[in-house]
């Protein structure tokens, strides 16, 4: 089965999320710039409010779509160390990937959020929501920030994910719903009917949609 696109790719995977609807602890976090057509889909199937975390994924130099880690907000660095060993990477490396995608995440923080506040994560149910996993390197990013946050709970929730990748996942996390884990994966593109690529105003149109539609809750993380 092939996701019409991301839009239509949300709307089923908010199917398997229904146990979470109108409850007012609960906060859909997306991963941008992708992640945010679903995460989109799924708030508002929900009724919960939408947010973004900014992950950046380190790609090794010559070969940007292997990933050797990933940058998360909040300065967590998180890397794959069997990419790392069999790359032979050096630090240097790594510190100047990391350097230049550092200076992205910010760029898009400033761009996404303008003048709003980050969403306190303390004490609420959080589903972070991609448009599929291949390594899972931004996910486990994403993850590792979030946690030190100390929410109540962290649901991973994507329509596609390679097998591996999602049952590796699964133990870092207190729920891991993929929608799709198709055997062989080759790439999350591939499961896409479209998959062109979300731009940054797609984003913001989709953040001050939700904005718009979601009430302040009880999490006080109705703001972007």
């Amino acid at each position: 089965m092939l996701f019409k696109d991301r839009r239509a790719a949300g709307q089923q995977l908010a199917e398997k999320l229904a146990a979470y609807a109108n409850r007012p602890d609960v906060l859909v976090l997306a991963l941008p710039r992708g992640g945010v057509p679903v995460a989109f889909e799924v708030a508002q199937t929900l009724h919960v409010p939408l947010n973004i975390f900014l992950v950046r994924k380190l790609g090794v130099p010559g070969q940007e779509e292997l990933a050797m880690g990933a940058l998360a907000s909040g300065g967590v660095r998180v890397l794959n160390d069997e990419v790392v060993r069999s790359l032979h990477l050096s630090e240097v490396t790594i510190d100047q990937v990391a350097t230049q995608e550092q200076q992205e995440l910010e760029r898009r923080e400033c761009l996404y959020r303008d003048d709003r506040l980050a969403p306190n994560l303390k004490e609420c149910t959080v589903i972070v929501v991609d448009d599929g996993l291949a390594t899972g390197a931004t996910m486990r990013a994403a993850v590792k920030a979030i946690r030190q946050q100390q929410p109540t709970r962290i649901v991973v929730a994507v329509p596609i994910s390679s097998p591996e990748t999602c049952q590796e996942l699964a133990a870092e996390v207190d729920e891991m719903i993929c929608a799709m884990t198709p055997s062989p994966f080759q790439s999350v593109g591939h499961w896409y009917n479209n998959f062109s690529q979300t731009t940054d105003q797609e984003v913001r149109d989709l953040l001050q949609q939700a904005t718009t539609r979601t009430q302040p809750s009880a999490v006080g993380v109705a703001q972007l």
